[in-house]
């Protein structure tokens, strides 16, 4: 039988592929490979964590425990305020986030890529990011008032300046012998750029992001002294005044939770966009 005849099939090292079946099997023991044999561990650590806290609860007195706070948490929710202060908090983070990495990803490619852009973009880069977020607060109120853009533009900046030097760096370490040979096949700057460049930068920009927003939930706090009337932080600020410690953990345990949880988005597009990448 020849190429040309109608039941020819092609055959790797002179066998025949292996069937559907087979294949299958391979894909799913794969993927078991890959999965992590210690997760476990995460769900006894979040338990033994808790179980801590609880015992400390009974030694320290100023120290709610689990319960009282689960109880308050409850409390909060049943009359609608958690869920306001969570809808703000999460507007705030959420349109802080985006701002700063949408803007921080195409500066910090053409700082990465530009020499030019470069030497005009990094002095102020560096300038600001020793600068911490917190301390504009003061002239983000003298200039832009006490409404929401002042939050968001705190929240803002905190998650631009952690993303734009993750996106700088994964172009500045893409390999040259790749962009070399780019060029000796014949390749554009173009199709350099998009089809080299970007793909090795995107490990280091998905860290970036997990960073960045990491920075974003980390300002909301300080961001919500800024005239708020709701969000976690705001209500976490104000139990203080009234010493309502359990108000304060109530708050704490939301802002990991939902920052726990965004994270792991951001980790599961990473996973995907950067399956290529060898993992240890």
């Amino acid at each position: 039988m020849t190429d040309t005849d109608p039941g020819y099939t092609p055959s790797v090292s002179g066998g025949p592929p292996p069937p559907p079946a087979a294949a299958a099997k391979t894909s799913e023991a794969k993927l078991k490979k890959e999965r992590n044999p210690w997760a476990w561990l995460s769900v006894v650590s979040v338990l033994g964590g808790i179980a801590l806290w609880w015992v400390g609860s009974h030694f320290q007195t100023t120290l709610p425990s689990p319960a009282e706070v689960a109880v308050r948490a409850w409390e909060l929710i049943s009359d609608g305020t958690l869920i306001k202060d969570i809808a703000a908090s999460l507007r705030r983070v959420l349109l802080g986030f985006f701002i700063g990495s949408g803007l921080a990803i195409p500066l910090g490619f053409a700082m990465g890529w530009y020499k030019p852009v470069r030497a005009i973009i990094e002095p102020w880069t560096q300038f600001f990011r020793t600068i911490p977020p917190l301390a504009i607060i003061p002239l983000a109120i003298v200039f832009l008032g006490i409404g929401e853009v002042p939050k968001v533009f705190v929240i803002t900046l905190a998650s631009f300046l952690v993303s734009i030097i993750a996106t700088f760096q994964g172009v500045v370490n893409v390999d040259k012998t790749m962009i070399n040979a780019g060029r000796v096949l014949g390749a554009g700057d173009w199709t350099i750029f998009s089809r080299i460049a970007v793909p090795a930068s995107l490990p280091f920009i998905m860290v970036g992001l997990r960073q960045g927003l990491g920075s974003a939930w980390a300002t909301l706090v300080a961001a919500e002294l800024i005239a708020a009337q709701e969000g976690v932080g705001y209500r976490m600020q104000n139990a203080q005044i009234y010493y309502q410690i359990s108000t304060i953990f109530v708050g704490l345990v939301t802002i990991g939770v939902f920052g726990l949880i965004m994270d792991r988005i951001i980790l599961w597009f990473d996973n995907r966009l950067t399956s290529w990448q060898e993992r240890h």
